[in-house]
């Protein structure tokens, strides 16, 4: 035998020796803690930034992560953590674990102009089935009854992601302000109620002024909707708190860089008739300036300012026929959301009528230069992060952000950071840094592993998983194929098979 042939197999058999030995799933059931829980030989990437690493064994006590162990040749020669019998295991060999990603921009709800929805139960599993173990509801049905929700989540009560609750500034009792003074007790009068945030939309400069005041002295975080309206993202810099003011979407931002200082809008141009608005928002990205923008961008990321994008809500502008045929409507689209999104100037975001082949382009040229606004936003050192705004203009609760995700990609950013964006930079907007976002020792046991490489193909994401190629045949992957939130594990493919229980009832009524 020659010396390389014996270096060759005896490096091959070192390599089998050192190879961790897989590990079937014992002990887990789904909706049910256990009290100890590994999830083994994963390959894990982290929520801040880093490259993906594995095979890592990652130990959970209770809710939260006790150990994060290298499972790796090297790392086992130098000896690793022995694990116990009485441990319940996931076995994640050829799997990715993610921090459970964190949707920032959602709305609860239960029905849709009316039409019942089943409660929340709809919602909430279609969260938990894509992978999404934290939420921050922006705009509720109701306040006290979000907070609610929130609470029984946070018991553990209810089969439901945590809750952020951060409540529309004009809702419920914030319609009677009319006055400076009259905003701050309404913030005092929110925080009373148990916000973790305030929502803004359509505010003038003197209220938001005042209410933002209000809000540094509470220690509110802010989430800004900006529409066509009196302030825009100057004010934001202004008035906004450095890491606790979030821009939605993206109003505010290339009308503030217009030289004119508003959008050359038609003599018969109407806000209030959706068609017309999101028609001519459709033309505002190319009106600003790239000096301008450019300024204010790095004004923005000076102040600390945040941007959750929600680059899928308005995708049907762009391309309606893709938005009306996505694969997931056949078993997972709700009969009553189905209506809501059928074209009527009476629904929110339900403006496609007589929607024409020009407004798609004016739109795909929005997002070039929106897309591009990002880009240039984190190269300066800013923090993105993910929102779906689902249950409006065809998308659907969950299914929404992992479209946010590959649109992400589109922009131009890196997968690593992609997961970043709905993961470690939500938990950063949240004020979360320290406990949520992270695959770390200490950080509460939100996880998501993944039957397949997000980095390769972000559509593994997707509940009920995504068409692959294996060993040369077509092959159907799971998904998240468990949601760990608050160290309690979900089976992914149980959830999916709940919510197509709760459609085909649904169906079923309507007929």
């Amino acid at each position: 035998m020659s010396v390389r042939l014996g270096s060759l197999l005896l490096a091959g058999a070192l390599a089998v020796a050192s190879a961790p030995v897989a590990a079937q799933t014992r002990g887990v059931t789904h909706g049910i803690r256990p009290a100890r829980l590994v999830i083994r030989n994963a390959t894990i990437v982290d929520g801040n930034g880093t490259p993906a690493r594995g095979p890592v064994d990652i130990h959970l006590e209770g809710n939260r992560i006790a150990r994060v162990v290298p499972a790796d040749p090297v790392s086992r020669r130098r000896g690793g953590a022995a694990s116990t019998q009485d441990e319940a295991v996931i076995d994640a060999t050829g799997k990715f674990v993610l921090p459970g990603l964190i949707n920032n921009h959602t709305h609860m709800q239960s029905n849709r102009s009316g039409e019942s929805l089943d409660g929340f139960e709809y919602y909430m599993k279609l969260q938990l089935a894509n992978g999404i173990t934290a939420v921050r509801e922006v705009g509720a049905e109701s306040n006290a009854g979000s907070i609610r929700l929130r609470e029984q989540s946070a018991r553990n009560e209810i089969v439901a992601p945590r809750i952020f609750v951060y409540p529309q500034f004009w809702s419920e009792e914030g319609r009677l302000v009319k006055t400076a003074e009259d905003a701050r007790v309404h913030m005092r009068r929110l925080k009373a109620l148990g916000a973790d945030g305030v929502k803004f939309a359509g505010i003038d400069r003197d209220l938001m002024a005042a209410a933002y005041d209000e809000a540094k002295k509470l220690g509110l975080p802010t989430a800004h909707h900006i529409g066509v309206e009196e302030t825009n993202a100057w004010d934001e810099i202004a008035f906004g708190v450095s890491g606790k003011a979030s821009i939605e979407h993206w109003y505010g931002v290339p009308d503030a860089a217009i030289e004119d200082k508003r959008q050359h809008f038609p003599s018969d141009y109407n806000y209030l008739d959706e068609t017309d608005r999101f028609r001519w928002a459709g033309r505002l990205w190319r009106e600003a300036h790239p000096r301008l923008l450019d300024s204010l961008l790095t004004a923005m990321v000076n102040k600390g300012i945040t941007w959750v994008p929600t680059l899928d809500i308005y995708e049907a502008s762009r391309d309606l026929q893709r938005a009306q045929t996505q694969p997931w409507f056949t078993d997972m689209l709700h009969p009553s959301l189905a209506n809501y999104f059928k074209p009527d100037p009476a629904n929110h975001g339900s403006y496609f009528i007589g929607w024409s082949s020009t407004d798609e382009v004016y739109w795909k040229e929005n997002y070039r230069l929106w897309m591009s606004a990002l880009r240039d936003f984190e190269r300066k050192g800013g923090i993105i992060g993910c929102g779906d705004d689902a249950g409006f203009i065809y998308q659907v609760y969950g299914y929404g952000l992992i479209r946010e995700m590959e649109l992400h990609a589109e922009a131009g950013f890196h997968p690593t950071k992609i997961i970043e964006h709905c993961t470690g930079n939500n938990a950063k907007i949240l004020g979360r840094e320290n406990d949520l976002g992270r695959i770390r020792a200490g950080w509460l046991a939100d996880l998501v592993v993944v039957d397949g490489n997000p980095l390769e193909d972000i559509k593994v994401l997707y509940a009920g998983g995504t068409s692959a190629l294996k060993d040369g045949k077509q092959v159907q992957t799971l998904g998240p194929e468990w949601i760990v939130k608050d160290g309690i594990p979900y089976s992914g493919p149980q959830l999916v098979s709940e919510i197509k229980a709760i459609v085909s009832k649904a169906k079923a009524r309507g007929r």
